[in-house]
C-alpha cells in the first residue's frame, strides 16, 4: 500500500472512530510545525494498525483505554473513552479494562481512569 493509500485510509478509520468533528478540528490546528506529526499519527496509528481486519475496532479500543489509562495519558483517555460510542466497547467491558489496569498498571492509575470515565460517560449520556 502506497503512503497516500495509507493516509487516506488512515483518515477514514480515524473518522470512523473518532468522529468526524474531532477530526475535522484536528486538521484545522494543523501548522506547519505539526503537519508531519499529523500525517505519522494518521499513516501509522490509524492506516496501519487500527485498519488491521484481525481483531475488531472495540477490542482495539479496549487496547488502547487500558494503555492510555496505564501511561497517564489522560486526555486521550477522554477522547478514546468518548470514542467507544462508535466502537462499541461497552460500560461493562471498560470497566473490566481498569480492573485490569488496576492490577497490571498500578491502582493509582486505574482510580484516575476511573474518575475520567464517570465524568464521561455522564456527558456522554447527557449529549
Amino acid at each position: 500500500m502506497s503512503e497516500t493509500d495509507r493516509y487516506r485510509l488512515g483518515i477514514e478509520t480515524r473518522r470512523s472512530v473518532l468522529g468526524d468533528a474531532h477530526v475535522d478540528r484536528a486538521e484545522a490546528r494543523k501548522t506547519s510545525f505539526d503537519t508531519d506529526f499529523q500525517a505519522l499519527i494518521t499513516e501509522s496509528a490509524w492506516g496501519s494498525v487500527w485498519s488491521r481486519p484481525d481483531i475488531t475496532r472495540r477490542e482495539r479500543s479496549m487496547i488502547t483505554l487500558a494503555l492510555l489509562a496505564a501511561l497517564g495519558c489522560h486526555e486521550e483517555f477522554a477522547l478514546h473513552l468518548r470514542a467507544t460510542a462508535n466502537t462499541g466497547a461497552s460500560e461493562d467491558d471498560i470497566r473490566e479494562v481498569l480492573l485490569h489496569v488496576a492490577i497490571y498498571a498500578g491502582v493509582p492509575a486505574a482510580n484516575t481512569a476511573f474518575r475520567i470515565a464517570r465524568q464521561e460517560f455522564e456527558a456522554m449520556k447527557k449529549a
